[in-house]
């Protein structure tokens, strides 16, 4: 990729004729032929320490939107479209992420067909980091967010044709109850609820009751709950709920044990399950990638992507290698699983998992990384003189977040009533 005053802009095409990617170092003017936009200050990561991406599903759909509504416009038809991004490292890879995403949904690319596109030149991108506080020893890359989101489409997680961006932004807010579905209709990882709903110290908390009517309406018929008792389970329970404790400190990874307890109740709830932690991203993060990993075989790397596309900021610190270490044990017993419900056609909670049998085996195992096998190290922010934990001060910063007006105006393909948190 050529620099300023290094000679004329390199810029690879994305489809023929029409639609570019390039990283520039000057803002270029558009012409009569050619249309020159970027989205690095509208689209913008929120991060909570280091971190920088890749962007929430919110805002690959609010890019996918504009590019299309670019090509399809009457004023720009015979115009070449150039999506450019600037100097910031950062945005660059975030940049590239969005124009990947793209190739992959709506264009049919592979992710390496896509991840080589973006490859040209001399060009290479940072990769995504956690949001832990302090140094990183764990990244994702772009070409584990392409397959990311293609096997996410393979399995019906991701589908644009139905996805309610309204709703997405709307309960993705701390105000609003802070919550995201992982896989729809059937994971659900939010903030855990409190004793009653009120502002206290920067955080906004909800109560179980906060969440009833929500979780009576999205089909939700069981919750997991991950750090220590903040509220009294009968209250979910009273309502009708499934309700479970599974509590590891904050920070640190499961036991065996924990992640063996976790997957069984998954497997055999009827209806979605909603976990929490304190902040519902490190330890709730953590169990719901195990799940995928068992059940739809994709690689560690990829599940966080998922999981942080979904719901920025999940799995952290040394519940990254934790995964990377349960891969093949998880792969090995989601074969076997499925190998025993063909067995079972009419088991009690066949109707519970019928889903899993979808096309898992079309997912090649080939590419299978060495597993390192040292244990990870403990990693926790619990502070025994203050009591401040990791989930507190993530949950506090993202409680704090101004709340901005959406760059790029656009009505999503469905509007829903939403249930409002009070």
């Amino acid at each position: 990729m050529s620099r300023e005053g290094a000679g004329p802009p390199v810029v690879v095409e994305v489809i023929r004729d029409r639609l570019c990617f390039a990283i520039l170092y000057s803002r270029p003017k558009s012409s009569s032929n050619v249309h020159y936009f970027s989205i690095d200050n509208e689209l913008e990561y929120e991060n909570f320490y280091a971190d920088f991406g890749p962007l929430n599903l919110a805002m690959v759909y609010r890019y996918c939107c504009k590019i299309n509504k670019k090509l399809k416009s009457i004023t720009m038809i015979r115009k070449k479209i150039i999506h450019f991004t600037g100097s910031d490292e950062r945005k660059q890879a975030n940049a590239a992420f969005l124009v990947g995403c793209y190739m992959v949904i709506y264009l049919g690319r592979t992710p390496e067909e896509a991840y080589r596109i973006l490859m040209f030149g001399d060009t290479s991108y940072i990769p995504f980091r956690d949001a832990a506080y302090g140094s990183c020893s764990f990244y994702i890359t772009l070409l584990d967010c392409f397959y990311a989101v293609k096997k996410a489409m393979h399995y019906g997680f991701l589908n644009f044709n139905s996805f309610n961006l309204d709703e997405y932004e709307h309960y993705e807010k701390a105000e609003n109850g802070d919550l995201n579905w992982i896989i729809p209709d059937r994971f659900l990882a939010f903030c855990g609820p409190h004793s009653r709903t009120r502002l206290e110290s920067g955080y906004h908390q909800h109560s179980p009751e906060a969440y009833i009517p929500y979780f009576k309406n999205h089909n939700v018929t069981t919750i997991v709950r991950l750090n220590k008792r903040m509220y009294d389970a009968k209250r979910f329970t009273s309502a009708g709920f499934d309700h479970y404790d599974l509590f590891f400190a904050d920070g640190s990874t499961p036991t065996d044990a924990i992640v063996k307890e976790f997957l069984d109740i998954c497997e055999n709830a009827e209806g979605a399950v909603a976990v929490h932690c304190k902040a519902g991203l490190g330890r709730t993060g953590t169990l719901i990638a195990c799940y995928i990993m068992k059940h739809y075989r994709m690689t560690a790397a990829e599940t966080i992507a998922w999981v942080r596309i979904c719901r920025p900021g999940s799995v952290i610190g040394p519940q990254q290698q934790f995964l990377v270490m349960k891969q093949t044990n998880l792969w090995l017993e989601g074969d076997y699983f499925r190998q025993k419900l063909r067995g079972q056609e009419n088991g009690k909670h066949r109707a519970a998992v019928s889903k899993l049998l979808l096309a898992v085996d079309d997912i090649s195992i080939s590419g299978v990384e060495n597993q390192d096998k040292q244990e990870p190290e403990l990693y926790s922010d619990d502070d025994e003189i203050s009591g401040v934990t990791q989930g507190d001060r993530l949950r506090a910063l993202k409680s704090r977040r101004q709340s901005k007006t959406n760059a790029i105006p656009l009505t999503p393909s469905i509007s829903r009533t939403k249930t409002v948190l009070r």
